[in-house]
């Protein structure tokens, strides 16, 4: 990940609405959630909720998935590991293993974790 994009990232988690639909999503799993039901789990009306997932969409942070008539959000796992990871380049001067417990949340979004949790 790049900077330009992990700045993209940040702006779109740092409004509060959006950080709450990418950990909602991260908690639904792979299964994702349908954008009524994300809407009515934060108490807000459907067309915020739009907003918000169109530019958590945008930043590549979520994926949706047509099915049947609805559409069904789920977060981007590898995009959410490579913010970590960004963030983590080059950790502590040296010292990986201060790093470790953060390096471990990153690896659990790599893709061979993401098919055990299918």
């Amino acid at each position: 990940m790049d900077q330009r994009q992990a700045l993209a990232s940040f702006g779109a988690l740092s409004q509060e609405t959006r950080l709450q639909i990418v950990r909602m999503l991260v908690v639904a799993g792979p299964a994702g959630m349908a954008a009524g039901a994300i809407a009515e789990k934060l108490e807000v009306s459907p067309s915020n909720v739009s907003f918000h997932l169109k530019e958590l969409e945008h930043a590549g942070l979520i994926a949706q998935e047509r099915e049947s008539r609805s559409i069904i959000y789920s977060a981007n796992y590898d995009a959410l590991g490579e913010l970590v990871r960004f963030l983590m380049e080059d950790c502590c001067a040296g010292h990986p293993e201060i790093c470790a417990p953060a390096a471990a949340v990153a690896a659990c979004c790599t893709p061979l974790v993401k098919e055990n949790l299918q």
